[in-house]
């Protein structure tokens, strides 16, 4: 296991390290401070450990690395991410998971606004309660949530399937419940195992798009 010390090692250079890794290692960053765009870009089977809260963007871009935050996170954690795992011991602030194409991101704590928004096929898994139009435009991949949702859950959502354990303050345009079939309570104990979530797959409801949004309809103008 080697640390690396943001006392004495600046950003660019600790990004650097990192990035030029190529096989299996274990890394841990102290003294984070709350700084941005940390451990972004990485592209190796590694391990890094942040002791710390961070800034916006940590871990964006990542793919195969496991990224674990001790604290909180800015905006935009995980944005990006092609494979691998980020978790968060504790909060994340705006659009968690932006732009996912793939791997897991796990939120211990609560996620602000607009989590999952644009998700291309990310997995997140929130402990905590998240705020509103989270998953909008949401297209492939999972959002599950422990907690309740804010408002316009799922607004304008294309096929990502949504799980909600607590309370759904709204719907957003085109987003509906539906039915929680075998191969849901499936994909939904798995997700919640990886994730280390102490919750039953059959306590969620789901939710999906309901397709009328796909296609311009005039009989359908008034919910654009």
């Amino acid at each position: 296991m080697q640390t690396i010390d943001m006392a004495e090692t600046d950003l660019r250079q600790l990004n650097s390290t990192l990035q030029a890794q190529s096989g299996n290692a274990e890394w841990v960053i102290e003294n984070s401070r709350g700084s941005h765009a940390l451990a972004v870009g990485l592209d190796a089977p590694i391990s890094v450990r942040v002791n710390g809260s961070t800034g916006y963007y940590c871990a964006g871009m990542n793919k195969q690395a496991t990224i674990h935050v001790t604290g909180s996170v800015g905006p935009g954690v995980a944005e990006n991410m092609i494979s691998g795992a980020v978790i968060v011991e504790g909060d994340a602030s705006q659009y968690a998971g932006a732009t996912g194409h793939g791997g897991l991101l796990v939120v211990k704590g609560n996620a602000s606004s607009r989590c999952g928004i644009s998700m291309k096929g990310i997995d997140i898994v929130v402990h905590g309660n998240v705020g509103h139009m989270s998953a909008f435009m949401a297209q492939s991949g999972n959002l599950v949530i422990l907690g309740d949702a804010g408002d316009a859950l799922g607004d304008s959502l294309y096929e990502a399937r949504l799980f909600v354990r607590g309370e759904v303050k709204s719907l957003g345009a085109d987003c509906v419940e539906k039915e929680m079939r075998p191969e849901h309570l499936d994909l939904l104990a798995d997700l919640l195992g990886r994730a280390e979530a102490d919750a039953r797959p059959e306590e969620f409801r789901r939710y999906g798009s309901a397709r009328k949004l796909y296609n311009f309809n005039v009989d359908h103008a008034d919910e654009y």
